[in-house]
């Protein structure tokens, strides 16, 4: 039986999904693979580290600094999020990723994001944290508009989220049986259409797959969400849905609010932890 975890992205919202995680690695739940987007890659790499805390601990510490988020960081480098503080200097320096333990831990670790050119989304499977590793997850939460697109192997990738919310198509592809699926939007959250979607093709003019993508998003989402809840329904999945909206901003830096959302997941993991473990050792 092949047990398999899926992350939804949604920036700051990713604290409830660190909450969760950490909570699985405290009380041992395992499993064979686990793929994020966007920010479920960008702080799920941790549950392969198995760095109980690091993506909480570091974004208090950080978030606020300009350096990590800004206006400033923007104009300057056309990347809200500053890629050489965000993929090199922290992980590197301030607040070090385990690249030992995420290299020798057996989990299958996969992250998507969007192929600028066909408007698909791409998953890449990571080996050791290293650069190329580091250069998937900033590409699968580089957001069109407020981040360049990020260059691997020749071809150009921006957020996986624009076309594929939740990674669990391909999980399911890949021949897992069980699946544990974290969200961070409620039970029942349907994507309204951006109110910039119709401006797409003049904001991104230099991918119209992209601009296209982004004009549907929410109806891919919303299809999304609803085959999720059919499947949980019918025990095919398990899906750890906020008990409530989050309420908190994408590019929140109060490390109140941060440490508020990271303890609703963990709240929320440790009430769903006999039902999760029960469910993962089930036939698949």
């Amino acid at each position: 039986m092949k047990r398999a975890l899926s992350m939804e992205g949604g920036a700051m919202r990713g604290m409830f999904t660190c909450g969760v995680l950490d909570v699985f690695l405290q009380n041992g739940i395992e499993f064979d693979a686990a793929a994020g987007i966007s920010a479920g890659a960008t702080f799920g790499c941790n549950f392969k580290s198995k760095q109980i805390g690091r993506a909480v601990r570091y974004n208090k510490q950080y978030a606020g600094d300009p350096r990590y988020c800004s206006v400033r960081s923007l104009i300057r480098t056309r990347d809200l999020y500053g890629v050489q503080f965000c993929y090199h200097d922290l992980p590197d320096r301030l607040d070090v990723f385990d690249r030992k333990t995420f290299k020798e831990n057996p989990l299958a670790f996969y992250i998507g994001a969007t192929n600028v050119a066909t408007g698909q989304v791409e998953y890449h499977c990571c080996s050791d944290g290293g650069a190329l590793d580091i250069e998937w997850m900033r590409a699968s939460a580089s957001m069109p508009i407020v981040s360049r697109a990020v260059e691997i192997g020749g071809q150009l990738y921006l957020d996986g989220g624009i076309v594929e919310a939740v990674p669990l198509p391909y999980l399911e592809g890949l021949g897992y049986e069980r699946h544990v699926v974290i969200l961070t939007q409620p039970r029942g959250y349907r994507k309204k259409k951006s109110s910039i979607a119709p401006f797409a093709n003049l904001l991104i003019p230099k991918y119209p797959k992209i601009a296209e993508a982004m004009k549907v998003r929410h109806e891919r989402y919303n299809a999304q969400m609803e085959d999720i809840e059919r499947k949980a329904g019918n025990g095919s999945l398990f899906a750890i849905y906020p008990p409530e909206p989050l309420g908190i901003s994408r590019t929140e830096s109060d490390p109140g609010e941060l440490e508020r959302v990271y303890q609703i997941g963990r709240e929320t993991a440790k009430a769903h932890l006999r039902e999760v473990s029960e469910y993962l050792k089930q036939p698949g």
